[in-house]
């Protein structure tokens, strides 16, 4: 057999392994998926187009419930080994939409994504009462090995507050705006778009270190509950209080 009709046969095996792919159904994929890491119910469509009603996630904390969830699998992207998928999730108001490559175990892309998420989530992760909306507005995240290799886009705490003893203390809308170009560290600044504390500083993350420098203060007597507050994760100086943080993870 020539090499023209053993490439022609290639061609064909790969364009028939593709269409098994299109055409499995999507119930497949609680097989193929680690229920240590997904748990995956009420599974419909292919697995080149499909959706389920329930999505958990594991986290260290505890499973992260994604809600119900729509994907499609570009077919060609399997011919280099690094499937891209358009997914969407919704659950209640915790939303999310963009593209995802997954490139390896520990590599992926996260291109043209958008979420929001509840703030009083935090409490799941960190020993805070805090609530509000954070948005996400993402042009691009690659990690590698777990990692941030090149970034850019803007995070907005939306209308947020701190849940004290005595009720809720008001803070404002603050963006993160973060941006790494490959090969460097991921860089963000702090901005403060409303409300009664102005937020402004920087974030670094160079692989496993992080660096955060952020000022806080009020143009006004700050209220005695927002400096109890502040008194609890910054440091007292001049103009206000500051956090300024650098460590390894």
């Amino acid at each position: 057999m020539n090499k023209s009709r053993l490439v022609w046969a290639a061609v064909l095996a790969l364009l028939f392994l593709m269409s098994l792919v299109m055409s499995a159904p999507a119930r497949l994929l609680s097989h193929l998926v680690p229920p240590e890491q997904l748990l995956i119910s009420g599974l419909a469509g292919t697995v080149w187009q499909g959706s389920a009603s329930s999505v958990l996630v594991r986290l260290p904390q505890g499973y992260f419930q994604l809600g119900a969830v729509q994907w499609s699998l570009q077919p060609l992207s399997l011919l280099l080994l690094a499937p891209h998928l358009t997914v969407s999730s919704e659950w209640g108001n915790q939303t999310f939409s963009g593209e995802l490559v997954l490139r390896g175990q520990r590599d992926f892309d996260v291109l043209n994504a958008e979420g929001q998420l509840a703030a009083v989530l935090l409490s799941r992760f960190a020993p805070v009462s805090v609530v509000g909306m954070f948005n996400l507005q993402l042009d691009r995240l690659e990690l590698r090995q777990g990692l941030p290799h090149s970034a850019l886009g803007r995070l907005v705490w939306q209308d947020s507050g701190w849940q004290s003893v005595r009720g809720l203390v008001p803070l404002g809308s603050y963006a993160l705006d973060f941006e790494q170009i490959p090969e460097e560290a991921l860089r963000g600044q702090v901005i403060t778009l409303a409300g009664p504390l102005q937020a402004s500083g920087s974030l670094e993350l160079n692989d496993r270190r992080y660096e955060v420098d952020v000022l806080l203060g009020t143009e006004d007597v700050m209220d005695s509950q927002l400096q109890s507050m502040l008194s609890l994760i910054a440091v007292p100086e001049e103009g206000g209080y500051r956090i300024s943080l650098a460590s390894d993870f």
